[in-house]
């Protein structure tokens, strides 16, 4: 090898070291693994789930980005679970939920009573009552306490009106689908049915106020 070659493998060597030796003190903090060739794999943007995020264009001027953390789900698909509910919170809907909308057959059990019975006093008692006379301590401070479900107006209310009622709210009583599940509100409206009708006439009664409405 010529002086010439071993000069220039010389320079490199020599400014190989410096570059290491910037490199390995470009940052203060003892962790940092000195340059990050792609910084992004390090540290990943903040986004929100199902959102586009911000960017600066090169003019200065905001633009949308079309990334997203997650896609949305195709049209028409339900969560896994989810059963969806086909009446609208409007009067049509009440009307058609009254008509059409009854318990399944296969809730209508001893343990579903029982339970329903402890969904009432944990979601309905503190307005309506331990009995669902409308006494209950919270019904008392309203401006108007709830009816009595064994008044006549609730007393021939078909279990679909119930139902909606549960799941829209009504009134000065508000939505509760976020607390109790479908299936959670007809147990409700089972133990209600037994305040109602202590001796089990339950379905004469509704199918009669159901012709009515």
């Amino acid at each position: 090898m010529n002086k010439k070659g071993t000069k220039i493998i010389s320079l490199m060597a020599v400014f190989g070291c410096v570059a290491i030796s910037f490199t390995s003190c470009e940052s203060k903090d003892p962790n940092s693994p000195g340059v990050e060739f792609m910084p992004d794999m390090y540290r990943s943007p903040s986004l929100e789930s199902n959102m586009g995020y911000v960017r600066i264009s090169e003019n200065g001027k905001l633009t949308t980005d079309t990334l997203q953390t997650n896609r949305l789900p195709v049209a028409g698909t339900i969560p896994r679970g989810f059963m969806p509910y086909p009446y609208a919170n409007d009067t049509a809907g009440y009307a058609a939920a009254g008509k059409y909308l009854h318990m399944p057959a296969k809730l209508n059990t001893a343990a579903n009573l029982a339970e329903g019975e402890v969904l009432y006093g944990k979601y309905c008692s503190h307005c309506h009552g331990t009995s669902g006379l409308g006494d209950g301590p919270v019904g008392a401070k309203l401006p108007g306490p709830p009816p009595s479900y064994l008044g006549p107006v609730l007393m021939a209310l078909p279990e679909g009106k119930m139902f909606h009622s549960i799941t829209y709210g009504k009134n000065l009583m508000g939505s509760h689908a976020s607390q109790v599940s479908q299936e959670e509100r007809w147990k409700i409206i089972l133990f209600i049915q037994k305040l109602q009708h202590p001796n089990g006439a339950v379905a004469a009664a509704d199918s009669a106020a159901t012709a009515k409405k």
